[in-house]
């Protein structure tokens, strides 16, 4: 069960937003910066999420300002650090939610280095991070994106009991996603 907090760390504090059995999340900080270039760049980031073209802790820390930080300020969420409860505390990976321009939905996103697959913590958090936003933010509905060829992803969104229903593009040009969700799809709700 997640430990809720209502209240998210302001800028630049290391403080915990929310918690689970084993994990705590927090916001992103530019101290990160070098545990961001390093999961931006591992082959399984680079394979499934794509190149963000960050080769320098100055683009991490950009990274960090424009993307996690900024939508902290807009919607009050974003990508959080996944760190164990216990120590040593060290950034595992990320997970959190986002607001995309060019989704219907809010959707959850995660990725772990590769030293922390495969014992529970990517379903741990995640699960943490959809009570969170539906118990601090109020989100009825969450979807997710994956690439149709990562099975490890769609088989952890469909642990979480998130729903296939269809395929998506972020870009007229962009790959084909699957598109993931849970709760009262748009059409339920209209009726």
């Amino acid at each position: 069960m997640a430990t809720l907090s209502r209240d998210i760390a302001s800028d630049g504090d290391r403080g915990t937003v929310f918690e689970s059995e084993r994990l705590k999340l927090r916001r992103l900080v530019e101290d990160d910066a070098a545990f961001i270039l390093r999961l931006l760049n591992e082959p399984s980031w680079l394979q499934y999420i794509g190149d963000r073209g960050v080769r320098t802790l100055e683009q991490a820390r950009d990274y960090i300002r424009n993307g996690p930080q900024q939508m902290y300020a807009t919607s009050g969420f974003g990508l959080f650090v996944v760190e164990p409860r216990c120590a040593p505390v060290v950034p595992m990976g990320l997970c959190g939610l986002l607001r995309r321009p060019n989704l219907p939905d809010v959707d959850i996103g995660f990725a772990l280095l590769p030293e922390f697959w495969g014992q529970g913590y990517a379903h741990e958090a995640a699960a943490a991070t959809l009570r969170y936003g539906r118990d601090v933010h109020g989100l009825d509905r969450i979807a997710a994106i994956t690439l149709p060829t990562n099975a490890s992803s769609r088989r952890l969104l469909e642990k979480l009991e998130l729903i296939c229903e269809g395929t998506v593009r972020l870009a007229p040009d962009g790959e084909e996603l699957l598109y993931y969700a849970i709760g009262p799809s748009a059409a339920a709700a209209a009726r």
